[in-house]
């Protein structure tokens, strides 16, 4: 059954790791049923855990995934966090890296999870994804448009299987989808990765995203849905989870 946006619960996640945020807020979208479920953390984009990021947590939610987004922004919001984020983002240090363990630690401590958990990030949470795959604890990692680690080699040799979606339209991320079949391929990290001719920056949101000031060049820059790519993504990203996020053994 679909899982609509107000429907998911608005909570407080529980410091778990030092450094992180004393008030951290999150999403949290539980199936339908007993469980045990596989859990997935939700990465949102760079303009935080909006309407649109609501929608993915419910999509996930309505796969069969207990899912939690941990708002990054929350000790402050979009204009006193973002580039402090960002910038944690690119070092692989900093408070949201606490906070996405604060939210894996939570999810894993509920009775309904089953010992399993993954990673799924858009835009800018593809990229902490990705910065989160190798030695973070996660079972699998979905980036969406991800913004790649400075050192792909370094970030990603021990990872966690990746699955992958990008547009072949996006101009922020040109080759991006090919570079990261490169590295994962030596390093022999099972992927699945898919460029979308056509699609552009944001193709799995439902519309254009951001503050006003920003949609006219986020049009012009191609940025927006692709509903087509969008469904063929979420089932790719379905399927894989689904190979990879299994209760550990015994």
């Amino acid at each position: 059954m679909a899982v609509s946006a107000t429907q998911l619960r608005d909570i407080h996640i529980p410091g778990r790791a030092e450094g992180g945020s004393p008030e951290l807020r999150g999403v949290l979208g539980v199936p339908e049923g007993t469980g045990p479920f596989p859990a997935v953390v939700v990465m949102h984009e760079a303009f935080g855990a909006d309407e649109q990021m609501r929608l993915q947590v419910a999509k996930l939610t309505s796969l069969g995934y207990l899912t939690l987004m941990p708002d990054l922004y929350s000790m402050g919001g979009t204009r006193k966090c973002l580039i402090a984020t960002a910038r944690a983002l690119r070092s692989g240090t900093g408070r949201a890296y606490a906070d996405i363990e604060s939210a894996r630690v939570l999810l894993l401590e509920r009775p309904d999870a089953n010992g399993s958990v993954g990673v799924i990030g858009f835009c800018m949470g593809g990229g902490f994804a990705l910065m989160t795959a190798a030695d973070h604890g996660f079972d699998a990692a979905a980036s969406n448009y991800g913004l790649l680690p400075r050192d792909l080699d370094a970030a990603l040799e021990h990872a966690c299987p990746i699955v992958g979606s990008y547009g072949g339209a996006d101009r922020s991320l040109k080759g991006a989808a090919a570079k990261l079949e490169t590295t994962l391929s030596r390093h022999g990290i099972p992927h699945d990765l898919k460029e979308y001719p056509g699609a552009g920056h944001q193709f799995m949101n439902t519309t254009v995203n951001g503050p006003a000031v920003f949609r006219p060049f986020a049009r012009v820059s191609g940025f927006g849905p692709n509903p087509d790519a969008a469904a063929d993504a979420w089932q790719r990203i379905d399927a894989f989870f689904r190979e990879h996020l299994v209760p550990p053994a015994g």
